[in-house]
């Protein structure tokens, strides 16, 4: 069923992934350690991952804790090495310090991508200018998908954002999917599939025991059936 919402699921390594995709995730973000929000995964997991599942993994760019993109250089080096280990599509968003969008940052390495889809996430609930980051992205190579809440405290407060958001759809700077990710609750699904949103993102949701525990396929699972059913 191509028309079906996409489910993104978070995975930190190959036990997770294979419960996501077991449960019925479209999708995979691989990340290291959630404790600084998600930074990006070593070769050798990323290796792992990619053997003992066959759907699509977003890779997570980003090297430090907080919205500065840091060392430019090392992140240009992990996206080299993650394409060299055969990933195909990334995650990635950074912001300056005045919270608007880090062109240079987000340039250096995109040009590293050569055209591979990739993700702008959460950053953009950190802007002072949501629609000028799009603006400045929208002709950005290989942007298709901007993960957000809507707002920096999550899907609760980000709805009335979310909505104004996706009415704005296919015009310039709205023409990426919106993914919504942020403490994303199965009860605010039906307005949100009803406004025409159609990928979402879990990462806590998807593991009942926390953080510290692996993804449960039972909980993926209630997910899928919830933008099935």
């Amino acid at each position: 069923m191509s028309n079906r919402a996409v489910l993104e699921v978070i995975a930190l390594d190959a036990e997770d992934a294979v419960a996501a995709q077991a449960g019925g995730a479209d999708r995979l973000e691989l990340v290291t350690d959630m404790a600084a929000d998600g930074l990006t995964p070593s070769r050798a997991v990323f290796a792992r991952i990619r053997a003992a599942v066959d759907i699509p993994l977003r890779v997570m760019l980003r090297v430090a804790d907080g919205f500065a993109a840091g060392d430019i250089g090392i992140l240009v080096e992990k996206a080299h090495e993650m394409r060299a280990a055969g990933a195909e599509e990334f995650v990635l968003g950074f912001l300056d310090r005045d919270g608007h969008v880090d062109l240079v940052a987000v340039e250096r390495l995109v040009a590293e991508l050569e055209g591979c889809p990739w993700t702008f996430h959460r950053a953009i609930d950190r802007a002072v200018d949501r629609d000028a980051l799009r603006t400045h992205l929208a002709e950005m190579p290989g942007l298709d998908t901007y993960l957000t809440a809507g707002a920096a405290t999550g899907v609760d407060d980000g709805i009335p954002t979310l909505l104004a958001e996706a009415a704005r759809s296919g015009r310039p700077g709205y023409r990426a999917q919106i993914m919504v990710g942020g403490g994303l609750r199965l009860d605010h699904l039906p307005r949100l599939l009803e406004a025409g949103i159609d990928a979402f993102h879990i990462g806590g949701a998807a593991r009942p025991g926390g953080w510290s525990g692996p993804v449960d396929v039972a909980a993926v699972r209630e997910w899928r059936a919830a933008l099935d059913g």
